[in-house]
C-alpha cells in the first residue's frame, strides 16, 4: 500500500516544483519590469492608426465559409493519417480490400461536398 501512496507523492512532488518554478518566473518578471506608466501608454494602439470611431466592424460570410471548409479537410486528414499508418496491420490481417474500399468512400463523400461547393459558387473570390 505504501508504493501506491508513493506514487501520489511523487506526482505531488513534481506539481509543487512545477508550481514554485512557474510562480517564480512570475514573480521574477513583476520584480524586475519597469513601470512607468503614461496617458500616451495607456491608449489603444493598432497598426499606427489613430483609434476613430466604433471598434466594430462585420466580416463577410465567405471567410466563415473558407474557414469551415479548411476545418473539413484539416479533419479528413486526421481520419486518413491513423489509416495510413495502420493500412499494412489492416492488410495482413486480411482486412485490407475492406479498409480500402470504406476509405474510398470517406474521400468520395468529402470530394462530393467540395464539388458542390464549386457548383454553388461558394468558392468564387468576387
Amino acid at each position: 500500500m505504501s508504493n501506491y501512496f508513493g506514487d501520489y507523492v511523487t506526482v505531488a512532488v513534481f506539481l509543487l516544483i512545477g508550481a514554485v518554478v512557474v510562480g517564480g518566473g512570475v514573480f521574477a518578471a513583476r520584480m524586475l519590469q519597469p513601470n512607468n506608466p503614461t496617458k500616451l501608454k495607456s491608449q489603444v494602439y493598432e497598426c499606427g492608426i489613430e483609434p476613430i470611431g466604433s471598434g466594430w466592424s462585420q466580416s463577410h460570410v465567405r471567410y466563415y465559409i473558407f474557414a469551415l471548409l479548411f476545418l473539413i479537410f484539416d479533419v479528413e486528414a486526421i481520419f486518413i493519417f491513423p489509416w495510413a499508418v495502420n493500412l499494412e496491420t489492416f492488410a495482413n490481417a486480411g482486412f485490407g480490400v475492406l479498409i480500402l474500399i470504406e476509405m474510398f468512400i470517406f474521400i468520395g463523400i468529402l470530394v462530393l461536398g467540395l464539388v458542390y461547393a464549386v457548383r454553388k459558387g461558394v468558392l468564387k473570390w468576387e
